[in-house]
């Protein structure tokens, strides 16, 4: 290997460590967050879950904006869900969506406004921090299709 090659290597190695660890800030408050980025995680979500951290979050990510509609399917703990748009701005909530134990489950749309990102917080966490329509969402640590 060549020397300027080994070295390039060398100085790279510890800056991997320091890669941002995937998170979203809302209204002030960051979020550590999962990516759902694929048919089968967006299908899968906050499933099975009997706990979520007061600081954690699921990030939901489409490729494009549609009106989205969310339902809480052997989901075991109640959440806040938020719709933004392709510019990350808060087009939509539903609160304190409920678990839900038995067929049909509720829908928790975003209406009939457009949403490229849905995210999931515990519920009650978007009434404490004050979120309105229109707040912006920041994503750090995101997968391509975040971009």
């Amino acid at each position: 290997m060549q020397k300027w090659m080994l070295a390039a290597a060398l100085f790279a190695a510890p800056l991997a460590s320091y890669a941002a660890e995937p998170s979203v800030t809302l209204h002030g408050k960051t979020f550590s967050t999962e990516f759902a980025t694929t048919d089968a995680q967006r299908e899968h979500g906050l499933m099975a879950r009997a706990h979520m951290d007061a600081d954690h979050s699921m990030l939901f990510i489409f490729a494009e904006d549609a009106p989205r509609s969310f339902w809480m399917k052997n989901t075991l703990i109640p959440l806040d869900i938020l719709y933004f748009d392709s510019a990350r701005k808060l087009v939509a909530m539903q609160l304190d969506a409920q678990p839900c134990k038995a067929d049909p489950c509720a829908l928790y749309p975003s209406g009939n406004l457009p949403a490229r990102y849905v995210l999931e917080l515990n519920a009650g966490a978007a009434a404490s921090l004050g979120v309105k329509l229109g707040d912006a969402l920041t994503v750090t640590g995101s997968p391509a299709t975040a971009e």
